[in-house]
This record gives structure tokens, sequence and C-alpha cells, in this order.
């Protein structure tokens, strides 16, 4: 299988400190604005949310495809809720919320394939620790 990589630099301290994320195409700044508050740039709670709702439509698309079914569109989106507990800030839950078009899929097929895609796409086993809810909707 594949490695893919990722990194990030920070300088300076927790608050006033600034940051940059790279990967593939992408380089963007992080801050602690844009983690904690409203600020400018990204986060790695973002950088989840795209990781997971990419991982989940792709499952779920090769899911429905192996019911020898041709999905027009899957759209996903995960909301990362950030919280803290004893030890400090962590991810509380994740929120999928996915749209589907696919003509012939039943619903009761659809359910059954959503909720296998998010018990096995890859980042949901990798975020398995984490509450991740399903809301999934056949058009």
């Amino acid at each position: 299988m594949s490695v893919r990589s990722a990194n990030a630099k920070w300088n300076g301290t927790l608050k006033d400190g600034k940051g940059t994320m790279n990967f593939s195409n992408y380089s963007g700044p992080f801050t602690f604005a844009s983690r904690f508050e409203e600020g400018t740039g990204t986060n790695p709670e973002e950088l989840v949310g795209a990781a997971h709702s990419g991982c989940y439509s792709m499952f779920l698309s090769a899911l429905i495809s192996a019911e020898d079914l041709v999905p027009e569109s899957v759209e996903t989106e995960a909301r990362v809720h950030l919280g803290r507990d004893e030890t400090g800030p962590m991810v509380t839950s994740i929120e999928l919320t996915t749209q589907v078009k696919c003509e012939g899929l039943s619903q009761e097929k659809f359910n059954e394939l959503a909720a296998a895609a998010k018990e096995k796409c890859p980042i949901s086993r990798l975020v398995a620790a984490t509450d991740v809810k399903l809301s999934a909707t056949l058009l």
C-alpha cells in the first residue's frame, strides 16, 4: 500500500506563534486563532474533517459500486468538534453528513452501505475512539 506524508512547522509561543502545514499541492497557515477562535487560516481539525469526508465518500462509492450500481454523486461534510477533557484539548466527536445520488439504490441497501462505510473507511478506523455520528440521505 502507499505511504503519504505531510509536515508542519510552528514558530513561537502557542498564543502568539504561527505555523504552516504542507502536503501535496497545499501549503497553508495556521495559528492559535484559526484553531481555537475564529482566525484566518486552517487547523488540524479541518484537515481531519477533509480527510474523513473524502475517505468516507470514496469508501461508500466503492460499496455502492460493488452492488453493480453507479453512484452519480456522493457528497460528504465532516464537522469535527474540538472540546476539552482533564488532559487538554481533544476531538470529542465527528458528524458525517452525506448525500448520495444513485439510481436503483434502495433506501434499505443505502442505509446498510452508509453504516458500513462509517465503520470501515480507513479514516473512520483511525478515529475509532471518537464518537462519529452519521446522517445519510439518499436523493
